[in-house]
């Protein structure tokens, strides 16, 4: 990919999440700009994993995963998720862990535990969509990225919601 066209990318501002999954005994995660609603009935959300990424068997194969929304207090752990080993990542924030077996950051803005649906191949990228099982969020303002840079988002979310499961 040419620089120009990975600056031209960079204009469009998004919110920055955690991606973990639990694979073959050893929890995964990574930080993930490209996560986004799908559908609220059913409700499917999805996010893209480069297929070279160290981590992109553990998510095709694990079964599932968990998006975990960062706030604006999270850029350290945005970096820490970007670099490092698996177990390096980890130590860096506190994380509950699900009836999945997956680990949620305790301080999201907001968390969506899935059930990997499909993955589907695009480009250099696969596209995994995952079926919401459960989710949570509270009040907080977002960390977004645009033009390889870490920003806060000067919306804050007011409504908290957390799921029937």
């Amino acid at each position: 990919m040419s620089r120009d066209l990975r600056d031209a990318f960079g204009c469009f501002a998004t919110g920055v999440t955690l991606v973990t999954t639990h694979w073959n005994g050893q929890d995964w995660g990574m930080t993930c700009s490209s996560f986004n609603a799908v559908s609220l009935d059913p409700a499917l959300v999805l996010w893209n994993i480069r297929h070279n990424a160290t981590s992109h068997e553990a998510f095709v194969h694990g079964g599932g995963y968990t998006v975990s929304v960062l706030g604006s207090e999270h850029k350290e752990l945005a970096q820490a998720f970007a670099r490092g080993t698996q177990a390096e990542r980890f130590a860096s924030a506190k994380f509950s862990r699900r009836k999945s077996g997956r680990l949620q950051l305790v301080h999201a803005l907001a968390w969506f535990d899935c059930t990997l649906q499909q993955a589907v191949t695009a480009g250099d990228h696969d596209i995994l969509i995952g079926q919401v099982d459960q989710y949570g969020s509270r009040a907080g303002k977002g960390l977004v990225f645009e033009r390889g840079q870490f920003a806060v988002d000067t919306l804050a979310v007011g409504a908290v919601a957390t799921s029937p499961f």
